[in-house]
């Protein structure tokens, strides 16, 4: 952490950060003549974030797959500094792709009055990946380094450096039911738990604190990156609440799917479980046990390569006033999760999460959908063996736009999965731990609250976010990235960053040491290249479209 805030509102101890903070909302009423009523509101609050950051484990449903072997080669590729040649050259590891290890957020303005950006993890003390420690499950019992090179997401000359770490790793046993998952992943289950459900659940909760203890941990977060399962049933009875959930997995139900068995183990080890596939782990049974125990739950289905994208583009059309009618999306990969999708119920799970991510978007525009009704939209995914994990995402976009006309954008998107996914592995386990040090207090309030065990500010790394009952579900990209920003700077008591730039818009110093220009901007009455004035007022205007203009113009 190399930030420090300066402000009677915040106290730095030894083992703390307190922040005392205005929140300021606006409550919105609707008159009987249609016309809006909005009074601000503000709410004091009192953030304390523990500082100790603890050694921490990281168990993944699935390491044995392309994610989990991705994830864990490149911590070890960075941890140990690995560099490899390849046909460009000499390569170095990083951390791309993660918000945490290589995003930056703006802290506020110089004295010169420009915007300082700093790393995200500059901010509040975080887990480093580097020290994380891994161990997981997997149906398939093939060690670490033949199954990253069965994965065929690095480079060879990477593997070979990797292979003496990951050979003597070996998954543990997993849960198999065939049922769940395609028929074509039956070849790779050779690694697989025995007994009834509950006997399963139990393995799995020894496994954690067998891992726990071991390993000298002060926290595990477990997480799924296996397959994608189909959803299961949602009835009376069967998963409903959380005794029908634990009494169904004590009979031994059929319709009790593996990775809702993996949340149960979890939560009542008071792990944090995180799903980063679409199927429907969350039934109520187990939200309802998360709540009971206090455990964080956070999901669905990692957001990295096409659904991201078009969070993106979708907020930007709608914002701009544009009326999309149609979305098509393609996909075809060649990795096991395709050859796993290329089965009917898997797909309608992926299906699912991926169609639902433009719905908030339409309906805050009534504008241009009074009737909320949502565009056209298809996804298509087909297994391809030979693009392996190369993922192909082509998407079009029809809209309606000005005097009844239409534009059409079609892009294509070459995705490496787990190159893309394996980032958000990490950022959301970061998080989920720092979640877990945070309490937040109301001023009139005697007690400090935690957050919602549904974890719904990790939204901005996952496609159909999961959140508290009551909850409005934000799909936009922008919004989702700064909940996270601004909750982070609510924790060392700085105030959510906007783009107002007013001290350059009214030409007037707001802060002390400020330097504020006091000449004029005449940029649009120049003539002549603004670069080429010796220095007096050199304003940049981006070369008129790239035309200079003349007098005479």
């Amino acid at each position: 952490m190399s930030v420090k805030v300066h402000s009677p509102n915040v106290v730095y101890s030894e083992d703390c950060i307190e922040s005392r903070y205005e929140y300021n909302t606006t409550s919105v009423s609707v008159n009987s003549d249609g016309s809006y009523s909005a009074v601000p509101r503000s709410n004091t609050l009192l953030f304390k974030t523990d500082t100790c950051v603890p050694k921490l484990g990281m168990m993944l449903v699935g390491l044995g797959g392309n994610n989990g072997t991705t994830v864990t080669a490149g911590i070890l590729a960075n941890k140990y500094n690995m560099c490899w040649n390849t046909k460009e050259g000499e390569k170095k590891p990083n951390y791309f792709g993660s918000i945490t290890q290589a995003g930056t957020v703006g802290l506020g303005m110089n004295a010169r009055g420009e915007e300082v950006h700093v790393p995200f993890n500059d901010l509040i003390p975080m887990v480093h990946p580097n020290d994380i420690e891994i161990d997981g499950w997997d149906i398939s019992s093939m060690n670490m380094a033949d199954a990253m090179e069965r994965a065929r997401v690095l480079d060879y000359a990477l593997q070979k450096q990797l292979r003496p770490h990951l050979e003597k790793m070996v998954p543990r046993p997993s849960i198999y039911c065939p049922d769940f998952i395609a028929a074509n992943q039956g070849t790779r289950a050779d690694n697989v738990l025995s007994g009834t459900k509950q006997e399963m659940m139990q393995k799995i909760r020894e496994d954690i604190r067998d891992f726990k203890e071991k390993k000298n941990l002060d926290k595990v977060i477990v997480l799924w990156t296996a397959n994608t399962e189909r959803f299961c049933d949602v009835k009376e009875g069967l998963n409903t609440s959380a005794e029908e959930l634990l009494n169904s997995i004590q009979q031994n139900e059929e319709e009790v799917s593996p990775s809702s068995i993996f949340a149960v183990a979890s939560i009542l080890e008071g792990c944090t479980y995180i799903n980063g596939s679409p199927q429907n782990t969350f039934v109520p049974g187990v939200i309802e046990l998360a709540e009971m125990e206090g455990v964080y739950i956070a999901g669905d289905d990692f957001k990295s390569g096409q659904t991201k994208y078009k969070s993106v583009l979708v907020d930007f059309l709608v914002g701009a006033g544009i009326k999309p009618v149609s979305i098509v999306s393609y996909n075809h990969l060649g990795n096991n999760d395709g050859k796993n999708l290329s089965s009917p119920k898997q797909f309608r799970s992926k299906e699912i999460s991926k169609s639902n991510v433009v719905d908030d978007m339409v309906e805050s525009n009534k504008v241009l959908y009074p009737d909320s009704k949502k565009p056209d939209h298809t996804v298509v995914i087909k297994y391809v063996p030979y693009v392996a994990d190369s993922k192909r995402a082509m998407d079009e976009y029809i809209s309606e736009i000005f005097m009844n006309g239409t534009n059409t954008i079609v892009c294509h998107n070459t995705c490496e999965d787990s190159l893309l996914a394996s980032p958000l592995i990490l950022d959301l386990v970061i998080l989920a731990e720092l979640c877990e040090r945070i309490t937040v207090q109301l001023d009139q309030e005697p007690q400090a609250r935690r957050f919602n065990s549904i974890l719904s500010i990790l939204s901005y790394l996952l496609k159909a976010p999961l959140v508290p009952a009551g909850t409005p579900v934000v799909n936009a990209l922008f919004k989702q990235r700064s909940c996270i920003e601004n909750i982070i700077k609510a924790c060392i008591g700085l105030q959510p960053g906007n783009h107002m730039l007013l001290e350059h818009k009214i030409g007037a110093p707001m802060q002390q040491g400020f330097a504020m220009s006091t000449a004029p901007n005449l940029a649009k009455h120049c003539t002549t290249n603004p670069t080429k004035m010796n220095g007096k007022h050199q304003h940049i205007i981006g070369q008129n479209h790239g035309h200079m203009k003349t007098p005479s113009q």
